[in-house]
């Protein structure tokens, strides 16, 4: 590049190569700047769009470039202009791992010559001169063509020796002349944008999971005794066909007795109160431990391997935080905080007090020995086939900690995944999924009208949170039993249960309770009185009084239904009732194509006529079409654009329609899709 005494005193210096007269921006995904990556999981189309244009009224060509980062050489696929010169084009991952890509445009002469040669043939102009232009040019890409270069000499003699200029124009035309001049442009004449955008690829399950919670030590005989990972692998082939594929245990560590809480969060606890399984350490040991009672580390692999063999995956929960009795207080003193009395500080939040629980300082002088050791939590659990975790509380751990742990983790075990326990601020709760979190928890407990569900919906689903943030819907979790499952009786635990298995692709319930309608609530609190994170609960697993069998026919749903695959295929459908949230899942090409009729209202009946985009969905306007209710095996034919659902809470307040459009086939008669 020239220097500024190269271009004169008092000038800047000149660009590398000032011929260039495309421009790049506006380019999306592109989250913070290029900070982050977007995200996508393996076979997911990534659509990347950017303002491509350039000076004047030349023809732009613009490319997509993209490559696995253990690839050294560059794919590209061509952009399509859309409007307003803005471009689109995609491209599908077919490995896990990180992509890069990033985006090229230059002036298309070749293109602007023929485009300029139609209009002079249709002016009746000569063009004689226009043709040795265009000769000359694909002379010039010959000279860079290797293996092409005799292909495009013989199209300068055709055009050369064209017997008139229709037949010239007819030959430019050709598409294996526009495909080999695309190839053999002038390079220095492109414009590449200056930023190679990254794209994280995970696995399939990343996207779309059935999620199952339970305590293992509540899975006990009787009214009494502590549960075992022995006892837990009896519960498999219920939570198989129940359509389950990871099952999520809270921490299994050893729990530590200095301030152990008692039953319903009491401070104070009897001899025999087991405490809460996320104060973490005792004697026994500390993360890298199994509490004593549920077994051993063997029967826990044995757990995991017997899972496995029902296409089951265990989730472990990573709650990094301390009991006063965890190993590490004595061995790494400086990774907690101490108060000037002495002891140490443990986690409140007025009025709040867990003196059983005590947080590492993520301040402390010596945080670099404090990441690899919890860092290496989670290795020490991949080693023995855990390869998802359930990530506790991180928004009130380091951003940083976050970023650079599951960077090493992902490095040398790119299949693990992460979702992030963070019920707190949007912004706090979108920075974590940014930092590497695969899924996140959502407010989706607290949206309890269809108008607020829309809304929340249209946020997740479109950009910019789109694109780095995968939600996970819980109806309910340990530490959450929302009002509307308070007060709504059975209605509300279907209602809330068929929204989250179909308006996100991944879902998760705290099973037991949540299966049994369980709803006793502290007073006044969104809490599950005699909660068993302070307790053994010994469910009932025989009782009869369940909603298992729904929950096995939706998750059957789920599996054969791809359009219910993907959190953001959602379309919401018009409803005259505001009790009722209707919403479109299809695939791409509408050969999947379910319609979701949700009442809000757990105590009427409501009914309500919902309007169809049949346009979108390929529906001839005027020709009937059938519609299957998957849950109840009904068959209806609707009509137009309006057609109407009732919903009623003693029978089922919610629906799922699988939509067959008529078809006309070349014979003389119909058949439905």
């Amino acid at each position: 590049m020239p220097s500024k005494e190269e271009a004169g005193p008092g000038h800047f210096p000149f660009p590398e190569e000032g011929r260039r007269r495309v421009v790049i921006e506006g380019v999306w995904p592109e989250i913070d700047g290029g900070r982050f990556a977007a995200k996508r999981v393996v076979g997911e189309r990534l659509v990347v769009q950017a303002d491509i244009f350039g000076d004047g009224h030349d023809e732009v060509a613009a490319l997509l470039l993209y490559r696995h980062q253990s690839e050294q050489q560059w794919r590209k696929t061509p952009m399509r202009p859309l409007v307003n010169d803005r471009w689109e084009g995609s491209f599908v991952p077919t490995e896990i791992g990180t992509y890069l890509y990033t985006l090229a445009g230059r002036i298309d002469h070749f293109e602007t010559w023929k485009h300029d040669l139609a209009k002079k043939l249709d002016a009746g102009r000569n063009l004689e001169i226009d043709i040795l232009i265009g000769a000359q040019m694909i002379e010039t890409a010959a000279e860079r063509a290797g293996d092409d270069s005799e292909n495009l000499l013989r199209y300068v003699e055709r055009l050369k020796e064209a017997p008139d200029d229709p037949s010239a124009l007819a030959i430019a035309s050709e598409e294996l002349l526009s495909e080999l001049m695309a190839i053999h442009h002038d390079p220095k004449m492109t414009t590449h944008y200056e930023k190679e955008l990254r794209l994280t690829v995970d696995r399939e399950r990343a996207l779309f999971s059935a999620w199952y919670e339970f305590f293992p030590r509540s899975v006990c005989s009787g009214d009494e005794g502590h549960g075992t990972f022995a006892e837990c692998e009896k519960l498999l082939p219920e939570i198989a066909r129940m359509g389950f594929d990871i099952v999520y245990f809270p921490p299994i560590h050893p729990i530590g007795l200095t301030f152990r809480k008692g039953k319903n969060n009491s401070t104070t606890a009897a001899q025999d109160d087991p405490g809460s399984p996320w104060a973490i350490g005792a004697p026994d040991g500390g993360h890298k431990a199994i509490h004593p009672e549920l077994g051993t580390l063997e029967d826990f692999e044995n757990f995991v391997a017997a899972a496995a063999g029902y296409g089951i995956e265990v989730a472990m929960d990573i709650a990094f935080q301390a009991s006063p009795d965890h190993p590490y207080v004595d061995s790494n003193p400086a990774w907690f905080r101490w108060r000037p009395d002495g002891t140490v500080q443990y986690a409140e939040n007025p009025p709040k007090k867990y003196q059983d629980i005590i947080p590492f300082d993520f301040e402390s002088p010596e945080w670099p020995s404090m990441w690899e050791e919890l860092t290496d939590v989670f290795r020490f659990w991949v080693e023995r086939g855990i390869t998802v975790f359930r990530v506790d509380n991180p928004h009130t751990k380091a951003f940083g900690f976050w970023e650079w742990a599951i960077s090493e983790i992902k490095r040398d075990y790119p299949d693990v995944l992460f979702l992030s326990e963070a019920f707190t601020r949007p912004k706090v709760m979108y920075r974590l999924a940014k930092l590497g979190f695969s899924q996140s928890y959502t407010y989706f407990s607290w949206r309890n009208t269809a108008g607020e569900m829309e809304q929340y919906l249209r946020e997740l689903t479109t950009a910019p949170v789109r694109d780095f943030f995968r939600p996970n819907f819980w109806p309910n979790t340990p530490d959450i039993l929302p009002e509307f499952l308070q007060y709504g009786g059975k209605p509300a635990f279907v209602i809330r249960f068929v929204l989250a298995s179909t308006l996100s692709a991944s879902y998760g319930i705290y099973g037991p309770p949540f299966e049994l309608f369980i709803n006793g609530a502290v007073p006044g609190k969104e809490e599950y009185i005699d909660s068993e994170k302070y307790e053994v609960r010994c469910w009932d697993w025989n009782n009869p009084n369940h909603m298992r069998d729904l929950i096995a026919a939706v998750n059957a749903i789920r599996r054969e239904n791809p359009a219910l695959q993907s959190t953001w295929n959602v379309r919401f459908c018009r409803c005259d009732n505001d009790n009722i949230l209707a919403y479109i899942k299809a695939t791409d090409d509408r050969s999947n194509i379910l319609l979701v009729a949700v009442s809000f209202d757990p105590f009427k009946p409501q009914t309500g006529k919902i309007r169809l985009p049949l346009d979108e969905l390929g529906i001839v306007p005027g020709h009937p079409f059938l519609v299957h209710d998957l849950l109840s095996a009904e068959n209806s034919i609707w009509h137009g654009e309006w057609n109407e659902v009732e919903l009623s809470p003693k029978g089922m307040p919610a629906r799922i329609f699988r939509l067959r459009p008529r078809l006309r086939r070349e014979q003389d008669f119909d058949y439905f899709m």
